[in-house]
C-alpha cells in the first residue's frame, strides 16, 4: 500500500505550520460530520457557510463521518467541492450503499472511499462439532457482503479505497490480521486503524489497555506511513465532531498519539 506523495507533503507542511503557529486552530486533519451540512432528503446544503469554512480551512486532510454520508443526496457535490479546493478527502461509510451511489463520484486522486469493516465475534468452535468459529468472510453478515461488493466496484471505476477498522475492548488480534488479509485480497489502497469511543466511566487502566491494543494491530498494517497517518486520524474521530480528547483517554496518551506521527509523517 503505497501512501500519497502530495499527501505526505501537505500533512507535513502542515505539522510545521502547527509547530510555528502559522496556521491558529488548523490542523493537519479536520473533522466534518455530512448532517451538520447536508439535508437528508435534499440536495440542499443546511448551510453554505459551514461548507466555506470547510472549503477555506487549511487542514490538508478533510474526514467526513459521523451519520452515514451516503444517506444524503448532496454528498457527491460536497466531496466534489471539497477536493477541487484542493483538500484530500476521506468519505467514510458502511458500504452498504457504495455500490449503488458510485456512479454520483468522480475517481480523482484527492478522494479515498472510506469502508469501515468491523469483524464477527463468535464463541470458538467446541471440538465435538463442526461448527465454525466465524462467518467465512470474517464480517458481519449483511452489511459486510455489500460493503466488499461496493469495494470491488469502486476499485473496478477507478478509485482509490481505504479500510477504517476501530479497535474495540473485544478485538483479538488475530481478527484484525483476517481484515487486513482481507483488504490485500480486494487491492486497497490505505488501512487506517483507530479506538473505538471509550465510555465516560472507563478505568484508566482499560483506557490504556486499549491503546496498546490499538497501537499493536497498527504495526500489523504493514506501512509505515498509513500507520503514522492513522496515528492521526485517531483523537480527532475520538473527538467528533468538535476534535476534543474523548473522555477516559490520558493526556499522557493523547499526546503521544499526536506526536508520534512527527517521526512518521515526513516529506518523502
Amino acid at each position: 500500500m503505497r501512501f500519497p506523495l502530495r499527501l505526505t507533503a501537505d500533512l507535513a507542511l502542515a505539522r510545521i505550520a502547527q509547530k510555528l503557529r502559522l496556521a491558529q486552530g488548523a490542523r493537519p486533519i479536520q473533522f466534518v460530520d455530512a448532517a451538520e451540512i447536508l439535508h437528508q432528503d435534499s440536495n440542499h446544503p443546511v448551510s453554505h457557510e459551514k461548507i466555506r469554512e470547510v472549503v477555506s480551512s487549511r487542514s490538508p486532510v478533510v474526514w467526513i463521518g459521523g451519520s452515514e454520508p451516503l444517506h444524503h443526496p448532496g454528498i457527491a457535490h460536497l466531496v466534489r467541492a471539497i477536493t477541487q479546493s484542493g483538500h484530500f478527502v476521506f468519505l467514510e461509510t458502511d458500504g452498504t450503499l457504495l455500490r449503488r451511489r458510485i456512479h454520483e463520484f468522480q475517481p480523482v486522486s484527492r478522494l479515498f472511499l472510506t469502508v469501515r469493516l468491523e469483524p464477527v465475534y463468535l464463541e470458538p468452535a467446541r471440538v465435538e462439532t463442526d461448527e465454525p468459529r466465524r462467518a467465512s468472510s470474517g464480517l458481519q453478515p449483511g452489511t459486510s457482503e455489500l460493503a466488499v461488493e461496493g469495494i470491488r466496484a469502486a476499485r473496478l471505476s477507478g478509485f482509490s479505497i481505504c479500510i477504517h477498522v476501530r479497535v474495540s475492548p473485544e478485538t483479538e488480534i488475530s481478527d484484525a490480521a483476517e481484515l487486513f488479509h482481507l483488504a490485500h485480497s480486494l487491492d486497497v489502497d490505505g488501512f487506517v486503524i483507530s479506538p473505538a469511543r471509550a465510555e465516560s466511566n472507563s478505568a484508566l487502566l482499560a483506557a490504556q489497555t486499549l491503546w496498546q491494543k490499538t497501537a499493536e494491530a497498527r504495526q500489523r498494517i504493514g506501512s509505515i506511513w498509513w500507520e503514522s497517518f492513522s496515528r492521526l486520524v485517531g483523537p480527532v474521530l475520538l473527538g467528533e465532531p468538535r476534535s476534543l480528547p474523548a473522555a477516559g483517554h490520558s493526556a499522557v496518551h493523547l499526546e503521544h498519539e499526536t506526536s508520534a506521527d512527527e517521526e512518521g509523517i515526513k516529506v518523502a
